[in-house]
């Protein structure tokens, strides 16, 4: 029996088709090559803490058992350490989780929601799949312009994002900026402080947000454990309001954070020791970075996360594509930014010495070829 076209298959709603699927950062090399170095992903080249690595190794024998559907135990390790009240945060499969909870739970069809034009892509993502419009507002020198994100600010925006400090630039916004943002939004906007690389920022004018989140009603900030060695547990948290916390817990998945996910977390946000190491091994080396690619001609724009932006020049031949393609055939993987509206442009996590000295030695010969 012949079907009509509108009934032979089940039909995404309207704009889902529209929605351009998010790309990560690529992670292998040509056959061949001998040893490869991973820098397209912001991952920690220290690797997890051993004390987390132990954690789950020790909740191996025990997966058989749900894990707590409240994360109680990592809400509480957490609360210590940055001395917050448990009850206000929530724990999520990743921070992106969480981005698209919020998403879901204050978006519908006809509401706005504002990002820079160079912000973390999921944002655009998840607020079409909750049926509402993305506004991207122009930066100012590759960094948010707060007087622009407010002039964008309509009776239908209900969400405005701001990445702090930004992948893939890694500029930030000084907190009294951060603040004069909150001040000129309607108390009926959520202001969305996503703080994924806020462990590696040392500006005596940063803020992650705490401070903000505690005395609003209209502000929640967003965490990961992603940058500092747990990318592969998966493991973000927000920081928010109590009634901001009620509504996302009603729509948030049960179990939503892997029982060995929680262990190795509560281990590593404990491991303060190693927080700190990795803080100044990218201390050390994104400085080193800076100033080497500077001395080749390449502008970098100046980072505060775990990562670097490098623009290439203009010419064919000594493109970012064209750089790319020679790094990865020598085992340097690195992020093309086309998609976040940088084609001459690569992204470099802050890598092991071995790593960071490599890549630096092959960009040289690549320029002088």
């Amino acid at each position: 029996m012949s079907q009509t076209p509108d009934k032979a298959r089940p039909i995404p709603r309207a704009g889902i088709m529209d929605i351009d699927a998010y790309v990560p950062g690529k992670s292998t090399a040509p056959a061949g090559v001998a040893k490869v170095y991973k820098l397209s992903s912001n991952e920690n080249p220290l690797g997890p803490s051993p004390k987390a690595i132990e954690a789950a190794r020790e909740i191996a024998a025990k997966l058989d058992v749900y894990p707590d559907g409240t994360a109680r135990r990592l809400r509480e390790a957490i609360a210590e350490v940055h001395g917050l009240n448990a009850q206000n945060i929530i724990c999520s499969n990743g921070s992106d989780e969480i981005l698209g909870l919020l998403a879901q739970t204050y978006l519908a069809p006809g509401d706005e929601a504002i990002f820079t034009e160079h912000a973390f892509m999921v944002y655009k993502i998840y607020v079409q799949s909750a049926g509402a419009t993305p506004v991207a507002v122009k930066e100012t020198d590759e960094r948010a312009d707060i007087d622009a994100m407010l002039a964008a600010v309509t009776p239908r925006t209900k969400i405005v994002f701001l990445a702090n400090p930004n992948n893939p630039t890694g500029t930030y916004v000084p907190f009294q900026e951060v603040r004069r943002l909150h001040a000129g939004l309607p108390g009926n906007v959520l202001l969305v402080l996503d703080a994924a690389y806020a462990e590696y920022v040392r500006r005596n004018d940063y803020e992650a947000g705490i401070e903000l989140v505690g005395g609003a009603e209209n502000v929640v900030m967003t965490r990961t454990f992603s940058k500092i060695g747990l990318g592969g547990a998966r493991i973000g948290w927000m920081y928010a309001p109590m009634h901001i916390v009620d509504a996302i817990n009603r729509v948030r998945g049960p179990f939503n954070v892997n029982a060995t996910a929680i262990e190795a977390g509560i281990a590593a946000i404990r491991d303060r020791d190693h927080v700190q190491r990795s803080v100044m091994h990218n201390e050390t080396w994104l400085t080193w970075l800076s100033e080497e690619f500077g001395k080749l001609g390449l502008r970098v724009t100046p980072s505060v996360g775990n990562f670097i932006l490098i623009h290439f020049p203009d010419d064919q031949s000594h493109s970012a594509a064209a750089a790319d393609e020679y790094l990865t055939a020598r085992g340097y993987i690195l992020r093309r930014v086309s998609g976040y509206g940088f084609p001459n442009a690569l992204r470099m996590t802050v890598g092991t010495e071995e790593a960071n000295r490599g890549v630096v030695a092959a960009l040289t010969t690549f320029l002088k070829s």
